[in-house]
């Protein structure tokens, strides 16, 4: 797989190279077209495609090499020694080039001297450094933005990844003491051949269906949501006596909205386990769901005992965390607390993605 994205990557920065400098290399013949004439535009198409050789090596050179071993270390009074140094270095061997290796081809004039190519800097940056500072900027900026695209997409893309394992435990947070908890209570209906053995283990097996299966989805009807919801608590019900524990639940469904899963069960939870399982007292769960073509409302409250203060608990924070992934900000997440009774209430769209 990294193989694979390297090749492509070098195929793709392969093929800009070869689309890059070719355009601008006819870029400079077609300013030139129709200026002069047929033996001088000859000449000048040599000479331009002398300095289009050392634009690309250069561009190359500075890029690759001097940007990347010190201007992306931070190394910048080495990178721009090195960088002057690399611009005469290549003016020089570009005018030893053509004056040595072109020039005889096409005209019968004298060649200068390497000491005058050395030494005649004016001549080396008006003819030689400029062309090929022009060339590696335009190339230079376009790599840049290039590069600082794919850094984007690359963080957003690990973001994302990010989100996704995270979002993923967050799914798998189940509380472990429930699943123990419903196995001891099973395992005692069972001695007594109660009739909710069956009808409770079924209750558990869907719950755990729904975790492993419909618990990797992004979206699940609030029906379904629903539905394990009162398994859950039919099994949690089972730890406390009729007097000890009040349920109540309201549920208007006026349309098939969606959810992320086990949402609305985490917060039922947690419910469960600083209100009933932190109190000895009677304890009262209400639990309200609505929704219509616009929006879905979920509301629960708890009573609680008044040294148990739930409000950052890992279950709410964690309920955050998937609200804020799967909604972003288009969401409404509240949470109070008022005379020994804990409210949680969600709104979000009924279907957004």
């Amino acid at each position: 797989m990294m193989k694979t994205g390297i090749g492509i990557h070098f195929r793709q920065t392969l093929y800009f190279q070869l689309f890059f400098w070719v355009a601008l290399f006819l870029f400079g013949i077609a300013r030139s077209y129709g200026e002069y004439s047929d033996g001088i535009l000859k000449e000048l198409v040599i000479y331009n495609f002398c300095h289009w050789i050392f634009q690309i090596m250069g561009a190359n050179f500075i890029y690759y090499i001097l940007i990347s071993h010190f201007f992306d270390r931070k190394k910048y009074v080495e990178f721009s020694i090195a960088l002057m140094v690399s611009l005469y270095a290549i003016s020089v061997i570009n005018r030893i080039f053509i004056v040595y290796m072109a020039e005889p081809f096409f005209i019968n004039e004298t060649k200068d001297s390497l000491m005058s190519i050395f030494t005649d800097i004016r001549y080396l940056l008006l003819h030689y450094t400029f062309p090929i500072i022009s060339g590696a900027f335009i190339f230079i900026s376009i790599m840049f933005f290039i590069r600082y695209k794919d850094e984007k997409e690359n963080t957003m893309k690990l973001q994302k990844e990010k989100a996704e394992l995270e979002l993923k435990s967050l799914k798998s947070q189940l509380n472990p003491h429930f699943l123990f908890n419903t196995l001891n209570n099973i395992y005692s209906l069972s001695i007594t051949h109660s009739e909710k053995t069956s009808q409770s283990i079924s209750q558990l097996s869907d719950i755990l269906d729904y975790i492993l299966y419909k618990g990797q989805k992004k979206w699940v009807p609030i029906a379904d949501e629903l539905t394990i919801i009162d398994h859950y608590i039919a099994l949690e019900s089972l730890r406390y006596p009729d007097k000890r524990l009040k349920i109540t639940k309201h549920v208007n469904i006026k349309s098939s909205s969606s959810v992320p899963p086990l949402l609305y069960l985490t917060l039922v939870e947690n419910a469960f386990k600083h209100g009933a399982g932190k109190s000895s007292e009677p304890t009262e769960i209400k639990i309200t769901a609505e929704t219509n073509n616009k929006q879905s409302i979920f509301k629960i409250e708890n009573t609680f005992e008044s040294n148990d203060n739930n409000e950052k608990g890992i279950g709410l924070q964690n309920v955050r965390k998937q609200l804020q992934y799967h909604y972003q900000e288009h969401f409404f997440f509240n949470i109070s607390q008022e005379n020994n009774i804990f409210n949680v209430e969600i709104i979000t769209p009924a279907h957004y993605d």
